[in-house]
């Protein structure tokens, strides 16, 4: 696992990028936090950079959405999922598992 930050610099509506090998974005939506390959699958664009409303990204370049639950786009252009990961809070520190990632159907 690998630390994101701690709970209090990541606020409800907001979101982080993790520099790697494959990018990570780690959102705070709906009281819950999420992550996600960070590259929207229609064009390289950071999803962290994109809008988040109700449990959704929306990619800044050309509107594609994602859900933060499952990767899978929820409208055109994008038409294939970004794989998912799973997050933890410990002691209020926010971990993503990049090893026990999600792949995408």
């Amino acid at each position: 696992m690998i630390r994101a930050c701690s709970v209090s610099e990541l606020p409800e509506g907001e979101a982080l990028r993790l520099e790697g090998p494959v990018p990570v974005s780690v959102f705070h939506a709906e009281g819950g936090y999420y992550a996600l390959d960070d590259t929207c699958t229609h064009q390289d664009a950071s999803l962290a950079d994109g809008w988040i409303e109700d449990c959704f990204v929306e990619c800044p370049l050309h509107a594609a959405r994602f859900d933060l639950r499952t990767g899978v786009p929820a409208c055109l252009p994008a038409k294939h999922a970004v794989r998912t990961y799973p997050v933890v809070v410990d002691d209020g520190v926010i971990y993503v598992d990049t090893e026990a990632r999600q792949e995408v159907a």
